[in-house]
């Protein structure tokens, strides 16, 4: 049957008993599957990880610019990483640090979650962002 429409006889599930087949043109089956490969492929986005960071000791300019540059990144769409540096005497107060890290957290709160809270690691406490859903924003509207 497949001889005589110029098709292929494929097999859908060899294991079966009787076995699956089905007559198709395989050629223009594996180009259809290649395309919507490629289709998916171009939707998909790759969530990068941006790094802020600062220091205990940062004024209020500074941090302003950090912020915005952080809030920049989530409106992308990606991850950020929010880094506070300790040297020296400053490690005494790593209080103040997470303090810095908290008040970051609130200030990107209406763009975005806060994954890990502050934690320390050697001589940097550091605290994940990522971008609210955009479910939710559809909902509020």
């Amino acid at each position: 049957m497949a001889e005589e429409q110029n098709l292929d006889l494929v097999k859908i599930s060899p294991n079966a008993v009787p076995p699956v087949c089905k007559l198709m043109d395989y050629g223009k089956f594996r180009f259809e599957q290649t395309k919507r490969e490629k289709e998916a492929r171009k939707n998909q986005r790759v969530v990068e990880i941006k790094e802020v960071r600062m220091s205990p000791s940062i004024d209020v300019n500074d941090f302003n610019v950090k912020l915005r540059s952080a809030q920049k990144f989530l409106a992308d769409g990606n991850r950020c990483k929010v880094t506070v540096r300790f040297r020296g005497r400053e490690m005494a107060h790593t209080n103040i640090g997470q303090d810095l890290l908290m008040k970051f957290a609130e200030s990107c709160g209406d763009i975005a979650v806060m994954d890990k809270s502050p934690k320390l690691e050697g001589r940097h406490m550091s605290l994940f962002l990522s971008p609210k859903p955009a479910k939710d924003v559809k909902n509020k509207e």
